[in-house]
Parts: structure tokens; C-alpha cells; sequence
């Protein structure tokens, strides 16, 4: 078998040497650039305007603000600023404890004439940062009561008063969209990307489909044109913040812009905030009746409370009003309700329909394998006009009784902006509840109980003993553990496709291969034509292969779930909206962290709510400020470097050695490193090393001469312990530009514990994608070495080869085993910058059983082949 180089045609007779042809010829090439053709609404294209709306000439500058003035109010200076939100924001001191240090702080300074301090009590810092002006959006309330006849014997819930705590949402849209930390993140316009002719592209919202018909629609009255489109994203979900004690529901709404992008969105920076908490209404006792009218109320309650709250945006998404953007400069602005974040039982909530019909089309309870026809506001006016209520319920699944928000506002249609739900549809509905639950349900129906537990206790052992991995979720129990999060099923997705073959039929684990390759699609950070028809493809897969639990009489009734059935929406709903993992609930579910559960914590837990309001008014004001400050230069370098006048570049850094940094571990001769390492060859490896670095030509390398050919080295060699590898993966967390940082690790006492030696992907063929243009290595140590000047940093590594082209026809995943020569591992040093990123092995486990105490550290000298993970993170999906 030969390996052919396609940029210069030149055949290698092993993978090692094509990968030593490309680090040599071709290790820094140049990268392909990315062209895209962007055609922008032509009418609403936000142009510049000034106070009064008037446009000005293309390239006029903004109207600023002065650079630093040196105006921190309401702070007195820059150390009151920080210390006020590390106090408040970071650290969450307690009054109690703010006072006490406050108080030592003023005891010293007395002690040595040092001034007063920075604040006199807790008092005197929240009424400082109460003072701040930048970002106020302050609460409101509103009552709301049944308007219906009542008599004294009424339900007590038809007597009540129900208070509903709000914002202007025009203010928060308003201080959002003046928010400079969006800037260069923040699309101003609609737009439509091609890649190529007829390819198009999807990211953030803006860039879909409805954004543009939306813009459309608004620019029929031509006293729009040059306006600026600004979507408002919402998003609903209750929250329990304590299961010990009463009162421990809220239902936030947050509110968002579509025009930041999805990046900015998902890493909050103040791009979703909490604009109201909904009243919950509850019957006072058991003797009440759960009626009918009472579930009716509380739907009518909940949408006439957020059209309350959308009202003050109403006016201006007909006639445009004057806004600054994060840029600097005003624009004319029209304000449009977008995409609604809500998991299934709000959504059902908001459409008004029947629980078990879907809230996108009319597809019947009983009918949810496919996509039926779609709903849409027109269609649910005619039925509201032309049929009575109870041919409306079991027709059409629409609750008369309910009339969505939407309804109040122009151009809003409900069934269309709800958007997909990754994270209760996706991870925790059809992964977590579905699936699992029915391999488990399948085991124990063809088993004796004895026999399915013995096999469960197998599967949570393969599952333990997956070998380590960068941000790898460990399951040392395996699966079996009571509470569940989100993030517990996205981890144990990553690892429980290998950990089932051999248990379960070959279909079953094929329909989690499906399953997973559409989820990881649909978790991109930016679609194309191309995904979208792969996930049509994974997601006809799934349905074809899930048969195999109907078959089986784990499903017996079929397959009309909404979760599931939600999948058939997933691609008109990217074209739509652009790439899901924009608008998810994970979003707001993590928002509610900051905006509920940590505020409730702090409270005296009396009458809690006021105070998570007044708690969030001033994380606001903090941020807000910050963002003032930042964009008047005010906030450049370290606050005492700016205390003390230095220029930021003058402070000598102080550099913490610590296991997670780049830190050299010890220095040695080759010879003692060779027998730490157990390669004896480490010498002759690091000779030939040199020579190919140095002298080899594509027509000859080391292989070809002598070892006495070649340089001698003398010198001492550098060990470390781990080595970084930065890479651009827009759909992980990460950096600027969507710039990733790895570390590969190379430890042999991880903790002082165990050896973590990592696997890594090494760049063969950057001509071919995924594995044909990549080989696994295992490092056994990092190292680096200088010889004649020059710094050769390197790894000591043994090499996996692919057992075939394609990947394994079961699990979906390339199978790798280690590549022998004479019967020993082929060991080499290769040059670090052929190092791609990590990856991640799990042992083949079909016809092995775990013994109970195998330690994961073993797993990568335990097995004779190896599956190469794809889905250990999003990243790895997309290159593998």
C-alpha cells in the first residue's frame, strides 16, 4: 500500500513517511480562505443616522463619546469600581462579611495613616453602585385578576390579585443596543451567504431565511428604508431554586437581540437579560378543584401578562424610533418579536394547543412519525371564525380558549418562532429518557432480571473505564446515578455508543449512530446545503434503524413522541433561524444561575423575589458600567499598574508554574531519559530525527543511510509534562475568532496517581479530509532539544494504524490498532508541529468483559484495537 502526497504526487510506502514528508515540505501551509458571497437586505440596511434621525453620507464617523476624562462616576476612582463588583458580582460577599472586612480595612488605615477606605459599610457601596446611570432599566408591577363574575364562595384563585414584576423592554432593548462590547459581533442587517452557487449558508439568526422575508415585509412602507431590523429573542422557563422549603418556583422570561452573534449570546455578556418573572398560579388547597376554567385561567393569565410586557416595543415595529448601536453611531430602528426559547410544555403553552399535538405542524398525536402540514397565525384566525371550540380541540389540537400574545403585535406568528430545543429535545428527551431508557427496558425483556443486571453493570464499567480525555466527563459509577443534568447526558453521549455493542442487536447500536451523527450536525455553530442534506440523511437513518424497538416490543404503540417528532422541524428551523445552538434553553437555563438561583441565595429568603430583582438591577448597573468604561479606554491594564502610572508592558510578569501551563518537569542526558521512558532506542531515535530534519530529501530520509550518517547528539534534553495546541473550533468554547486551546499531556504520575499519557491526531495529508489525511499517535513523552542554535520541540510517540479506509459499518467510527514492526510498537519522534489536536480512544469492547476493579488508566495498553471517538467533542466531529 502506498500513500500519495496530492500536493507534489510523491508516493511513501508508510504513513510515517508521508506524515515526515509534510512536516518537512509543508508544515505551515497557507490556509484555504473562505469565500462567501453576502447579499444584504436592500432596503432595510441600516444607515447611519444622527440624533434626530436624519441620515448622514456614507463614512461619516460616529458621535462618540470623549476618550477617558477620568469621569468614574459614581465611583470615586478606578479601585472603588473594581473593588465594588468583585465585592458584589465575583466574590458575593455577604453584608455581614462586606462590614467586618470594611471594618478591618478602616483599622488598618488607622493604624498607619492611611486614609479612609474605600467604602464605609455595605450600605454606602450599594447605594454607590444604586446611583449608577449606565444600563438602568428599574422594575416595575402590574396587577392581573380573573374579570370574570365572582361571588364569595369563587375559588380563592378567581379572587386573587396576581402581580406580574417587569421591565420597559424598550429601555433593555434600548441600553442592549447601545452596548459596545457587541461591536464587531453584531450583524446589522439581514443577509443571505452563498459559499458557492446554490450553497448556502447559516449561522446566527440573521442570516436565515425569516430575518430577510421579516425585513421584507417591513420595508412594503418606504418610510422604513435605511431602518435598522432588531429582532427580539425571548425566552420562558420555570426554575426550582430550593426543594426544601415553599415558594421555590419563579418563571423568568428573559430578552434578548437576534442581531448579536450566537458566540456572544451563548457566553451571556450581558446579551440575555431577565425582563420580568411571571406570576405562578396556584390553588389555595387540595379541596380545590383542578378544573378545566383554572387551566384555562392560567393560560389566558400567562399570555395576557406577556403582551403586557412586550407592549412598549409595540409602536415602534411599525413606525421607526432613534437608537445608538454598538458602533457609535444612530440608527433609525424597527423593533420585530423573534425566535421564542421555550422547552415543550412552554410551547405548548405558548401556541394555545392541546398537550401531545406538536406546536410547528398539524400533526396529529397519533401521527408524529412525520412532519405534517404547518400551522401558522392565518390558518388558526380562519379556524377561530369558522368552527366551534370542540371541532377546533380534536381537529386541530387549538385551545379556543387561549389566544397567543402574538397576536397583539404585527407580523408575529408563534407556531413559526419557536425555535429548536437541543437540550430537551436532543440530549435530554430522545437521548437520555427515549433511547437509553429503552436499551435498558430491552435488556431486562429478554433477560432474566439476574442476567440484564449483570449486563447493565458490564455496560457501566466499559462506560468506566473510557481512558482520559481533555474536559472528558468521568462516570466512575458508570451510568448508574440518580440525578441527571444536562450536561450528565451530553457527557455520556460522548462514550456510551462503544460501551453497548455486543449487548444489544448490531440495529440498535447503528440507531444510536444515527441518533448521534444528526445531533452532532445540528450542534454546528454554522450549516450549509451540504450539512443540512447529511442531517436529512442521519436523521432518515434514525427513523429506519429505531424500528428495531418496535420490533423488539419495547415501542409496541410506535413512535408519536414530541421530542422525537420535534426532529422532523430541526432543518426548515436552522434555514429559518440559522444554527440552533444559538437559541437553545440551555441558555437560559444556565442564565438562570446569575438571574435566579444565586440572587436567591443571597436573599434573606423572605419575600425573596424583590430582592432577585433588586439583585439583578445592580449586576446590570455593574456591567453596564464596565462596558462604559471599558469603551472610554478607562480599564486598560491592571488596576495598580494604573495606580502607580505604568505603562502595562513595564510590570514584570509573574509566571505561576503550574501543572495546567507549558512547564519544563526536569532536564536529562538521552541515555537515563531513554531508560525513564523505556526506549532504549531513544538515542538512535533522536539521530535520525535530526537527519530528516535536516537533510532528508522526498528521494531520501534517514531509512536510507546508516546510522553513523547521522548527527550526533550530546547535548541535555527538556521534559515536560504537557504541551498546548491551539486550533480554530467555532463550534466548542472558545476565543477570539473561535481560537480552541488544547492541552496534550504527557505525565507519567497524573495526581500522583497514575500515568496521563494523551493521544494525538498527527497531520499526514492536509489534502485529504478527516482520517485519510491524519494517523493516531500515542505520546509517551514530550521532549525538546537544541542542537546547532535551533530549538526542536518534539514528542515521543508509538503509532496506530487504521485497520480500513471507511469506518466501522456499526458504530459509525474508524477502528485503529497499533502498528507493529517485527512484533514490537513502531516508536518515533515526530516534530510538535505536526500535531493536530488530541483524540480520544475507546478500547473495541464487543466479546470483553470489564473485570470489576480495571482502573481507566490501563485502557490504552489493555485492548489490541481501539475506536477513534468522534463524538468526544463537537470539534472532533467535524475533522474526524
Amino acid at each position: 500500500m502506498h500513500y500519495l502526497c496530492r500536493t507534489c504526487n510523491l508516493s511513501y510506502a508508510s504513513r510515517r513517511g508521508l506524515s515526515l514528508h509534510y512536516s518537512r515540505n509543508h508544515r505551515h501551509p497557507k490556509p484555504r480562505i473562505p469565500h462567501s458571497t453576502f447579499r444584504v437586505h436592500p432596503h432595510l440596511n441600516a444607515q447611519p443616522c444622527d440624533v434626530n434621525g436624519n441620515f448622514l453620507p456614507i463614512g461619516s464617523a460616529p458621535d462618540v463619546e470623549d476618550a477617558n476624562d477620568g469621569d468614574w462616576a459614581p465611583f470615586n476612582d478606578r479601585p472603588s469600581f473594581e473593588f465594588a463588583e468583585l465585592a458584589f458580582k465575583r466574590i458575593q460577599l455577604s453584608a455581614g462579611n462586606l462590614d467586618r472586612l470594611l471594618e478591618v480595612w478602616t483599622a488598618h488605615n488607622i493604624i498607619n495613616n492611611g486614609g479612609e477606605p474605600i467604602f464605609t459599610s455595605t450600605e454606602d457601596m450599594l447605594d454607590t453602585i444604586d446611583s449608577i446611570q449606565h444600563g438602568d432599566a428599574p422594575w416595575e408591577s402590574f396587577t392581573v385578576r380573573y374579570n370574570g363574575p365572582t361571588t364569595a364562595d369563587s375559588p380563592s384563585w378567581k379572587r386573587a390579585e396576581y402581580h406580574v414584576h417587569c421591565r420597559n423592554t424598550k429601555t433593555v432593548a434600548n441600553n442592549m443596543l447601545a452596548n459596545q462590547d457587541f461591536n464587531g459581533r453584531f450583524d446589522y442587517t439581514p443577509f443571505q451567504e452563498y459559499t458557492a452557487p446554490g450553497t448556502n449558508r447559516y449561522s446566527n439568526i440573521m442570516s436565515g431565511q425569516w430575518a430577510y422575508k421579516q425585513a421584507t415585509k417591513i420595508a412594503e412602507d418606504p418610510s422604513t428604508h435605511g431602518s435598522m431590523l432588531v429582532p427580539i429573542v425571548l425566552g420562558a422557563d420555570k426554575t426550582t431554586v430550593s426543594v426544601a422549603t415553599g415558594q421555590n418556583e419563579f418563571h423568568p422570561v428573559y430578552m434578548s437581540l437576534a442581531n448579536p452573534h450566537n458566540s456572544v449570546r451563548r457566553a451571556h455578556r450581558d446579551a440575555i437579560l431577565p425582563i420580568a418573572f411571571l406570576c405562578i398560579p396556584k390553588l389555595a388547597n387540595r379541596e380545590e378543584d383542578d378544573s378545566a376554567e383554572f387551566r384555562t385561567f392560567r393560560k389566558q393569565l400567562y399570555h395576557a401578562s406577556l403582551a403586557k410586557i412586550m407592549s412598549p416595543l409595540e409602536p415602534a415595529m411599525s413606525i421607526p424610533e432613534i437608537a445608538r448601536c454598538p458602533d457609535g453611531h444612530f440608527r433609525r430602528v424597527v423593533y420585530e418579536l423573534g425566535p421564542f426559547i421555550a422547552d415543550y410544555p412552554e410551547q405548548v403553552m405558548l401556541a394555545g394547543i392541546v398537550q401531545g399535538w406538536c406546536p410547528k405542524c398539524l400533526a396529529a398525536p397519533d401521527e408524529l412519525r412525520t412532519a405534517g402540514q404547518p400551522r401558522c397565525r392565518a390558518h388558526t384566525e380562519y379556524l377561530r371564525s369558522h368552527f366551534d371550540s370542540d371541532v377546533a380541540w380534536t381537529g386541530w389540537g387549538i385551545d379556543m380558549n387561549v389566544m397567543p400574545f402574538t397576536t397583539n403585535f404585527p407580523r408575529a406568528d408563534i407556531y413559526e418562532l419557536l425555535t429548536p430545543d437541543l437540550l430537551h429535545q436532543l440530549i435530554k428527551g430522545t437521548f437520555k429518557d427515549h433511547l437509553v431508557t429503552w436499551v435498558e427496558q430491552y435488556l431486562h425483556s429478554i433477560h432474566s432480571k439476574a442476567d440484564a443486571q449483570r449486563i447493565m453493570d458490564d455496560i457501566d464499567r466499559r462506560i468506566a473505564a473510557v481512558s482520559g480525555f481533555p474536559g472528558l466527563r468521568r462516570f466512575p459509577e458508570g451510568r448508574n446515578f440518580k440525578q441527571w443534568t444536562g450536561n450528565d447526558s451530553k457527557a455520556l453521549m460522548k462514550v456510551y455508543l462503544p460501551a453497548l455493542e455486543g449487548h444489544v442487536p448490531d440495529n440498535m447500536v447503528r440507531c444510536f449512530a444515527a441518533y448521534l451523527d444528526f445531533c452532532y450536525l445540528a450542534r454546528r455553530s454554522a450549516h450549509d446545503t451540504q450539512t443540512l442534506v447529511a442531517m436529512q440523511e442521519a436523521l432518515d437513518r434514525f427513523h429506519r434503524y429505531r424500528v428495531i424497538f418496535e420490533e423488539e416490543g419495547i415501542r409496541a404503540d410506535g413512535f408519536s413522541l414530541p421530542r422525537q417528532h420535534a426532529l422532523e422541524h430541526y432543518i426548515q428551523n436552522i434555514r429559518l433561524f440559522g444554527s440552533p445552538n444559538g437559541i437553545c434553553s440551555s441558555i437560559t437555563e444556565s442564565k438562570h444561575i446569575r438571574a435566579v438561583k444565586e440572587p436567591w441565595r443571597r436573599s434573606s429568603k423572605n419575600k425573596p423575589l424583590l430582592q432577585i430583582l433588586r439583585t439583578n438591577q445592580r449586576l446590570d448597573k455593574l456591567a453596564a458600567a464596565r462596558s462604559h468604561f471599558t469603551s472610554k479606554g478607562m480599564l486598560v491594564g491592571s488596576v495598580l499598574a494604573d495606580a502607580l502610572g505604568i505603562e502595562l508592558e513595564e510590570i514584570e510578569p509573574i509566571i505561576i508554574q503550574d501543572e495546567e501551563d507549558e512547564v519544563m518537569a526536569y532536564t536529562r542526558f538521552a541515555g537515563p531519559l531513554a531508560a525513564e521512558v523505556n526506549q532504549p532506542d531513544l538515542p538512535v531515535l533522536i539521530r535520525t530525527f535530526l537527519y530528516d530534519q535536516l537533510f532528508a530529501t522526498d528521494d531520501h530520509t534517514s531509512a536510507n543511510v546508516p546510522i553513523s550518517h547521522c548527527p550526533m547528539f550530546s547535548g541535555r534534553i527538556s521534559v515536560y509534562r504537557s504541551a498546548s495546541v491551539t486550533f480554530y473550533a467555532p463550534s466548542e468554547l472558545s476565543g477570539g475568532g473561535g481560537m480552541h486551546r488544547e492541552l496534550i499531556r504527557s505525565n507519567p504520575c497524573w495526581r500522583n496517581e497514575y500515568a496521563r499519557l494523551d493521544t494525538v491526531l498527527v497531520g499526514t495529508d492536509p489534502t485529504r479530509a478527516g482520517m485519510g489525511g491524519m494517523a493516531v499517535v500515542h505520546v509517551k513523552c514530550l521532549l525538546a532539544f537544541t542542537y546547532d542554535q535551533v530549538r526542536y520541540p518534539c514528542a515521543l510517540v508509538e503509532w496506530f494504524e487504521t485497520e480500513s479506509d471507511q469506518p466501522d459499518g456499526v458504530t459509525g467510527m474508524y477502528v485503529v490498532k497499533p502498528d507493529l514492526a517485527d512484533g514490537e510498537r513502531v516508536t518515533t519522534l515526530i516534530h510538535l508541529d505536526s500535531i493536530v489536536r488530541a483524540v480520544h480512544l475507546i478500547g473495541v469492547y464487543r466479546g470483553v468483559s470489564i473485570p470489576v476493579d480495571f482502573h481507566f488508566s490501563f485502557s490504552l495498553d489493555a485492548f489490541a484495537r481501539f475506536y477513534v471517538n468522534k463524538y468526544v467533542d463537537y470539534h472532533s466531529y467535524e475533522c474526524i
